[in-house]
Protein backbone atom coordinates (compact mmCIF):
# COMPACT_ATOMS: atom_id res chain seq x y z
CA UNK A 1 0.00 0.00 0.00
CA UNK A 2 2.85 2.40 0.80
CA UNK A 3 4.54 1.65 -2.53
CA UNK A 4 1.35 2.45 -4.39
CA UNK A 5 1.04 5.84 -2.62
CA UNK A 6 4.71 6.56 -3.34
CA UNK A 7 4.23 5.83 -7.04
CA UNK A 8 1.16 8.04 -7.15
CA UNK A 9 3.05 10.88 -5.46
CA UNK A 10 5.97 10.49 -7.89
CA UNK A 11 3.57 10.53 -10.80
CA UNK A 12 1.92 13.68 -9.39
CA UNK A 13 5.30 15.40 -8.94
CA UNK A 14 6.36 14.51 -12.49
CA UNK A 15 3.13 15.92 -13.86
CA UNK A 16 3.57 19.13 -11.89
CA UNK A 17 7.20 19.48 -13.05
CA UNK A 18 6.10 19.11 -16.68
CA UNK A 19 3.54 21.87 -16.17
CA UNK A 20 6.20 24.11 -14.62
CA UNK A 21 8.59 23.49 -17.53
CA UNK A 22 5.91 24.29 -20.11
CA UNK A 23 4.95 27.49 -18.28
CA UNK A 24 8.57 28.63 -17.90
CA UNK A 25 9.13 28.03 -21.61
CA UNK A 26 6.47 30.61 -22.46
CA UNK A 27 8.50 33.23 -20.49
CA UNK A 28 5.45 34.72 -18.86
CA UNK A 29 4.85 32.59 -15.80
CA UNK A 30 4.85 33.79 -12.25
CA UNK A 31 5.93 31.33 -9.60
CA UNK A 32 3.14 32.05 -7.15
CA UNK A 33 0.34 32.01 -9.75
CA UNK A 34 1.64 28.82 -11.40
CA UNK A 35 1.83 27.08 -8.07
CA UNK A 36 -1.81 27.95 -7.30
CA UNK A 37 -2.99 26.59 -10.69
CA UNK A 38 -1.02 23.38 -10.49
CA UNK A 39 -2.78 21.92 -7.49
CA UNK A 40 -2.28 24.09 -4.42
CA UNK A 41 1.43 23.58 -3.80
CA UNK A 42 2.71 25.48 -0.81
CA UNK A 43 4.70 28.64 -1.54
CA UNK A 44 7.86 27.40 0.15
CA UNK A 45 7.74 24.19 -1.96
CA UNK A 46 7.74 25.92 -5.35
CA UNK A 47 10.67 24.59 -7.39
CA UNK A 48 13.10 27.06 -8.94
CA UNK A 49 12.71 28.03 -12.59
CA UNK A 50 15.47 29.07 -14.95
CA UNK A 51 18.20 26.99 -13.39
CA UNK A 52 19.63 29.76 -11.20
CA UNK A 53 16.70 31.05 -9.17
CA UNK A 54 15.11 29.27 -6.25
CA UNK A 55 12.15 29.57 -3.92
CA UNK A 56 12.90 31.84 -1.03
CA UNK A 57 9.52 31.71 0.69
CA UNK A 58 8.17 34.79 -1.13
CA UNK A 59 7.16 33.16 -4.40
CA UNK A 60 9.30 35.49 -6.56
CA UNK A 61 11.43 34.09 -9.37
CA UNK A 62 15.01 35.28 -9.74
CA UNK A 63 15.93 36.14 -13.34
CA UNK A 64 19.22 34.89 -14.71
CA UNK A 65 21.66 37.11 -16.62
CA UNK A 66 20.38 36.08 -20.06
CA UNK A 67 16.83 37.08 -19.18
CA UNK A 68 18.01 40.43 -17.75
CA UNK A 69 19.97 41.16 -20.94
CA UNK A 70 16.93 40.25 -23.01
CA UNK A 71 14.72 42.70 -21.10
CA UNK A 72 17.28 45.50 -21.44
CA UNK A 73 17.68 44.84 -25.15
CA UNK A 74 21.15 43.26 -25.22
CA UNK A 75 22.09 40.09 -27.03
CA UNK A 76 24.59 38.42 -24.72
CA UNK A 77 25.16 35.41 -26.97
CA UNK A 78 26.55 37.16 -30.02
CA UNK A 79 30.09 38.49 -30.37
CA UNK A 80 28.78 42.07 -30.36
CA UNK A 81 25.95 43.44 -28.30
CA UNK A 82 23.02 44.55 -30.45
CA UNK A 83 21.01 47.46 -29.12
CA UNK A 84 17.23 47.60 -29.13
CA UNK A 85 14.44 48.52 -26.79
CA UNK A 86 15.63 51.18 -24.34
CA UNK A 87 18.79 51.99 -26.31
CA UNK A 88 16.76 52.36 -29.51
CA UNK A 89 14.52 54.89 -27.79
CA UNK A 90 17.54 56.85 -26.56
CA UNK A 91 19.18 56.96 -29.97
CA UNK A 92 15.93 57.62 -31.83
CA UNK A 93 15.73 61.12 -30.33
CA UNK A 94 18.52 62.25 -32.64
CA UNK A 95 16.73 61.20 -35.82
CA UNK A 96 14.03 63.85 -35.45
CA UNK A 97 16.42 66.63 -34.58
CA UNK A 98 15.56 70.15 -35.63
CA UNK A 99 14.81 70.40 -39.32
CA UNK A 100 16.63 73.17 -41.23
CA UNK A 101 14.87 73.51 -44.61
CA UNK A 102 17.15 76.26 -45.93
CA UNK A 103 20.16 73.91 -45.80
CA UNK A 104 18.70 71.94 -48.72
CA UNK A 105 18.68 75.09 -50.85
CA UNK A 106 22.21 76.07 -49.77
CA UNK A 107 23.75 72.71 -50.63
CA UNK A 108 21.81 72.42 -53.89
CA UNK A 109 23.46 75.69 -54.83
CA UNK A 110 26.81 74.32 -53.66
CA UNK A 111 26.44 71.33 -56.01
CA UNK A 112 25.97 73.62 -59.02
CA UNK A 113 28.87 75.85 -58.01
CA UNK A 114 31.25 72.93 -57.41
CA UNK A 115 30.38 71.35 -60.75
CA UNK A 116 31.54 74.48 -62.56
CA UNK A 117 34.58 75.14 -60.34
CA UNK A 118 35.92 71.57 -60.51
CA UNK A 119 35.53 71.52 -64.28
CA UNK A 120 37.71 74.62 -64.46
CA UNK A 121 40.21 73.08 -62.03
CA UNK A 122 40.56 69.68 -63.69
CA UNK A 123 39.71 70.56 -67.32
CA UNK A 124 37.59 67.45 -67.30
CA UNK A 125 33.88 66.65 -67.31
CA UNK A 126 33.02 66.67 -63.61
CA UNK A 127 29.58 65.80 -62.26
CA UNK A 128 28.74 66.60 -58.62
CA UNK A 129 25.60 65.10 -57.10
CA UNK A 130 24.02 65.45 -53.66
CA UNK A 131 23.29 62.06 -52.10
CA UNK A 132 21.88 62.82 -48.66
CA UNK A 133 21.57 65.41 -45.90
CA UNK A 134 21.16 63.74 -42.51
CA UNK A 135 21.80 64.20 -38.79
CA UNK A 136 24.38 62.14 -36.87
CA UNK A 137 26.25 62.18 -33.61
CA UNK A 138 29.82 63.34 -34.02
CA UNK A 139 31.33 60.35 -32.20
CA UNK A 140 29.31 57.84 -34.23
CA UNK A 141 30.40 59.47 -37.47
CA UNK A 142 34.12 59.45 -36.56
CA UNK A 143 33.89 55.74 -35.80
CA UNK A 144 32.24 55.05 -39.16
CA UNK A 145 34.78 56.84 -41.40
CA UNK A 146 36.38 54.31 -43.78
CA UNK A 147 40.14 54.67 -43.64
CA UNK A 148 42.40 55.71 -45.28
CA UNK A 149 40.86 59.15 -45.82
CA UNK A 150 41.73 62.81 -45.52
CA UNK A 151 39.95 64.74 -42.78
CA UNK A 152 39.99 68.49 -43.34
CA UNK A 153 39.20 70.83 -40.46
CA UNK A 154 37.85 74.19 -41.62
CA UNK A 155 36.75 77.26 -39.69
CA UNK A 156 33.74 79.50 -40.24
CA UNK A 157 35.32 82.80 -39.27
CA UNK A 158 32.15 84.88 -38.82
CA UNK A 159 30.50 82.08 -36.80
CA UNK A 160 33.69 81.38 -34.79
CA UNK A 161 33.37 77.60 -35.01
CA UNK A 162 34.64 74.64 -37.02
CA UNK A 163 33.47 72.02 -39.47
CA UNK A 164 34.88 68.89 -41.10
CA UNK A 165 35.30 67.70 -44.70
CA UNK A 166 36.14 64.04 -45.33
CA UNK A 167 37.53 62.93 -48.71
CA UNK A 168 37.67 59.18 -49.30
CA UNK A 169 40.66 57.42 -50.86
CA UNK A 170 38.91 56.82 -54.21
CA UNK A 171 38.40 60.56 -54.76
CA UNK A 172 41.92 61.37 -53.55
CA UNK A 173 43.57 59.11 -56.13
CA UNK A 174 41.13 60.26 -58.82
CA UNK A 175 41.96 63.94 -58.21
CA UNK A 176 45.71 63.21 -58.19
CA UNK A 177 45.42 61.22 -61.39
CA UNK A 178 43.41 63.91 -63.18
CA UNK A 179 45.58 66.85 -62.06
CA UNK A 180 48.79 65.03 -63.04
CA UNK A 181 47.54 64.28 -66.55
CA UNK A 182 46.18 60.76 -66.28
CA UNK A 183 44.44 59.35 -69.31
CA UNK A 184 40.68 59.44 -69.57
CA UNK A 185 38.91 56.13 -69.30
CA UNK A 186 41.63 54.48 -67.21
CA UNK A 187 40.94 53.90 -63.51
CA UNK A 188 43.30 55.53 -61.04
CA UNK A 189 45.98 53.31 -59.48
CA UNK A 190 45.55 52.89 -55.74
CA UNK A 191 48.45 52.10 -53.48
CA UNK A 192 47.00 51.03 -50.14
CA UNK A 193 48.84 50.72 -46.87
CA UNK A 194 50.99 53.84 -47.09
CA UNK A 195 50.52 57.44 -45.95
CA UNK A 196 49.66 60.12 -48.47
CA UNK A 197 52.59 61.97 -49.93
CA UNK A 198 53.07 65.74 -49.79
CA UNK A 199 52.24 66.06 -53.49
CA UNK A 200 48.98 64.16 -53.05
CA UNK A 201 48.06 66.25 -50.03
CA UNK A 202 48.75 69.54 -51.85
CA UNK A 203 46.72 68.50 -54.89
CA UNK A 204 43.75 67.52 -52.75
CA UNK A 205 44.16 70.76 -50.79
CA UNK A 206 43.64 72.71 -54.03
CA UNK A 207 40.33 70.92 -54.56
CA UNK A 208 39.31 71.54 -50.93
CA UNK A 209 40.03 75.27 -51.18
CA UNK A 210 37.79 75.41 -54.24
CA UNK A 211 35.05 73.54 -52.37
CA UNK A 212 35.31 75.85 -49.32
CA UNK A 213 35.17 78.95 -51.50
CA UNK A 214 32.06 77.61 -53.26
CA UNK A 215 30.47 76.80 -49.91
CA UNK A 216 31.06 80.39 -48.77
CA UNK A 217 29.39 81.60 -51.96
CA UNK A 218 26.45 79.25 -51.39
CA UNK A 219 25.86 80.71 -47.92
CA UNK A 220 26.26 84.35 -49.03
CA UNK A 221 22.58 85.02 -49.89
CA UNK A 222 21.66 83.74 -46.43
CA UNK A 223 24.50 85.11 -44.32
CA UNK A 224 28.02 86.19 -45.40
CA UNK A 225 30.58 83.72 -44.05
CA UNK A 226 34.16 82.77 -44.92
CA UNK A 227 35.29 79.15 -44.65
CA UNK A 228 39.06 78.77 -44.23
CA UNK A 229 41.05 75.55 -44.29
CA UNK A 230 42.76 74.95 -40.95
CA UNK A 231 44.58 71.62 -41.26
CA UNK A 232 44.41 68.22 -42.95
CA UNK A 233 44.56 65.03 -40.86
CA UNK A 234 44.53 61.32 -41.63
CA UNK A 235 43.79 60.19 -38.06
CA UNK A 236 40.21 60.82 -36.86
CA UNK A 237 41.43 61.39 -33.29
CA UNK A 238 43.20 64.57 -34.42
CA UNK A 239 40.07 65.92 -36.14
CA UNK A 240 37.83 66.13 -33.06
CA UNK A 241 36.09 69.49 -33.47
CA UNK A 242 33.27 68.92 -30.95
CA UNK A 243 32.15 66.49 -28.26
CA UNK A 244 31.23 62.99 -29.36
CA UNK A 245 27.59 63.26 -28.29
CA UNK A 246 26.86 66.52 -30.14
CA UNK A 247 24.52 66.53 -33.13
CA UNK A 248 25.90 67.42 -36.55
CA UNK A 249 24.57 67.90 -40.07
CA UNK A 250 26.13 65.41 -42.50
CA UNK A 251 26.11 66.19 -46.23
CA UNK A 252 27.16 63.37 -48.56
CA UNK A 253 28.15 64.26 -52.13
CA UNK A 254 29.41 62.22 -55.06
CA UNK A 255 32.00 63.57 -57.51
CA UNK A 256 32.37 61.73 -60.83
CA UNK A 257 35.10 62.48 -63.38
CA UNK A 258 34.39 60.08 -66.21
CA UNK A 259 35.21 56.59 -64.97
CA UNK A 260 36.88 57.98 -61.87
CA UNK A 261 35.47 59.62 -58.79
CA UNK A 262 34.61 59.22 -55.15
CA UNK A 263 32.75 60.71 -52.22
CA UNK A 264 33.17 63.89 -50.23
CA UNK A 265 31.32 64.42 -46.94
CA UNK A 266 30.78 67.73 -45.15
CA UNK A 267 30.09 67.61 -41.41
CA UNK A 268 28.87 70.80 -39.70
CA UNK A 269 27.96 70.73 -35.98
CA UNK A 270 24.68 72.34 -34.97
CA UNK A 271 26.70 74.61 -32.67
CA UNK A 272 28.44 76.04 -35.74
CA UNK A 273 25.10 76.80 -37.40
CA UNK A 274 23.61 78.39 -34.27
CA UNK A 275 24.33 82.03 -35.35
CA UNK A 276 22.19 81.52 -38.50
CA UNK A 277 19.69 79.07 -37.04
CA UNK A 278 16.73 81.44 -37.46
CA UNK A 279 17.62 81.96 -41.12
CA UNK A 280 18.01 78.22 -41.75
CA UNK A 281 14.54 77.58 -40.33
CA UNK A 282 13.00 79.50 -43.25
CA UNK A 283 11.07 77.54 -45.85
CA UNK A 284 12.22 79.89 -48.62
CA UNK A 285 14.73 82.70 -49.04
CA UNK A 286 13.55 85.95 -47.45
CA UNK A 287 10.76 84.45 -45.38
CA UNK A 288 9.64 86.80 -42.60
CA UNK A 289 7.94 84.22 -40.32
CA UNK A 290 4.42 85.63 -40.67
CA UNK A 291 5.31 89.25 -41.51
CA UNK A 292 3.91 90.56 -44.78
CA UNK A 293 5.79 93.71 -45.83
CA UNK A 294 3.09 94.77 -48.32
CA UNK A 295 0.33 94.55 -45.72
CA UNK A 296 2.57 96.19 -43.11
CA UNK A 297 3.21 99.20 -45.39
CA UNK A 298 -0.49 99.53 -46.25
CA UNK A 299 -1.48 99.38 -42.58
CA UNK A 300 1.10 102.05 -41.68
CA UNK A 301 -0.21 104.42 -44.37
CA UNK A 302 -3.78 103.95 -43.19
CA UNK A 303 -2.81 104.63 -39.58
CA UNK A 304 -1.35 107.98 -40.59
CA UNK A 305 -4.79 108.99 -41.95
CA UNK A 306 -6.69 107.95 -38.82
CA UNK A 307 -8.53 110.64 -36.82
CA UNK A 308 -7.40 110.85 -33.20
CA UNK A 309 -9.46 112.70 -30.58
CA UNK A 310 -7.45 114.58 -27.96
CA UNK A 311 -8.67 115.95 -24.62
CA UNK A 312 -7.10 118.93 -22.86
CA UNK A 313 -7.39 118.31 -19.12
CA UNK A 314 -7.24 121.74 -17.48
CA UNK A 315 -7.62 120.48 -13.96
CA UNK A 316 -8.55 117.50 -11.84
CA UNK A 317 -10.03 117.24 -8.38
CA UNK A 318 -11.24 114.39 -6.19
CA UNK A 319 -14.49 114.97 -4.24
CA UNK A 320 -16.77 112.79 -2.16
CA UNK A 321 -19.77 111.30 -3.89
CA UNK A 322 -22.18 112.77 -1.30
CA UNK A 323 -20.81 116.24 -2.00
CA UNK A 324 -21.23 115.74 -5.72
CA UNK A 325 -24.87 114.69 -5.23
CA UNK A 326 -25.50 117.98 -3.39
CA UNK A 327 -24.30 120.05 -6.35
CA UNK A 328 -26.89 122.37 -7.84
CA UNK A 329 -26.99 124.85 -10.65
CA UNK A 330 -24.64 127.65 -9.75
CA UNK A 331 -22.44 125.63 -7.36
CA UNK A 332 -18.89 126.87 -7.51
CA UNK A 333 -16.09 124.26 -7.73
CA UNK A 334 -12.56 125.51 -7.11
CA UNK A 335 -9.51 123.98 -8.87
CA UNK A 336 -5.87 124.56 -8.08
CA UNK A 337 -4.80 125.02 -11.70
CA UNK A 338 -2.96 128.28 -12.43
CA UNK A 339 -2.56 130.00 -15.83
CA UNK A 340 1.15 129.16 -15.80
CA UNK A 341 0.62 125.42 -15.16
CA UNK A 342 1.18 122.77 -17.83
CA UNK A 343 -2.02 121.41 -19.38
CA UNK A 344 -2.10 117.70 -20.26
CA UNK A 345 -3.36 116.43 -23.62
CA UNK A 346 -4.76 112.92 -23.42
CA UNK A 347 -5.84 110.34 -25.95
CA UNK A 348 -8.28 108.19 -24.05
CA UNK A 349 -6.61 107.29 -20.78
CA UNK A 350 -3.06 107.93 -22.03
CA UNK A 351 -1.30 111.25 -21.49
CA UNK A 352 0.66 112.15 -24.62
CA UNK A 353 1.62 115.88 -24.52
CA UNK A 354 1.84 118.78 -22.13
CA UNK A 355 2.07 122.55 -22.63
CA UNK A 356 0.91 125.99 -21.47
CA UNK A 357 -2.64 127.22 -22.04
CA UNK A 358 -3.53 130.45 -23.81
CA UNK A 359 -5.91 132.06 -26.28
CA UNK A 360 -5.85 132.37 -30.05
CA UNK A 361 -8.52 134.10 -32.14
CA UNK A 362 -10.93 134.00 -29.20
CA UNK A 363 -10.45 130.26 -28.55
CA UNK A 364 -8.68 128.54 -25.68
CA UNK A 365 -5.53 126.88 -27.03
CA UNK A 366 -2.72 124.67 -25.71
CA UNK A 367 0.80 124.90 -27.12
CA UNK A 368 2.50 121.50 -27.19
CA UNK A 369 5.94 121.72 -25.65
CA UNK A 370 6.64 118.32 -24.06
CA UNK A 371 6.09 114.74 -25.20
CA UNK A 372 5.23 112.36 -22.37
CA UNK A 373 6.38 108.77 -23.14
CA UNK A 374 4.02 105.94 -22.14
CA UNK A 375 4.59 104.29 -18.80
CA UNK A 376 6.11 100.81 -18.86
CA UNK A 377 4.08 98.09 -17.19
Amino acid sequence: MADTETDQMSEEERRMMEEWESMSGEGDGDASAAGAESGGMEMDEVPSVGGEGGGDGTGTRILNQAEIDSLLGFDSEGPEQETSGVMALINAALINYERLPMLDIVFDRLVRLMSTSLRNLTSDNVEVSLDQISTVRFGDYLNSIPLPAMLTVFKAEEWDNNGLIVVDSALIYSVVDVLLGGRKGTPSIRVEGRPYTTIETKLVERMLNVALHDMSTAFDPLSPVSFKLENIETNPRFAAITQSGNACVLVRMRIDMGDRGGRIEILIPYATLEPVRELLLQMFMGEKFGRDSIWETHLTNELYMTDVYMQAVMGEKTVMLRDMLNWKKGTLVMFNTKPSDQIELRCGDFTMFAGPMGQKEGNIAVRIENYIPPEKE
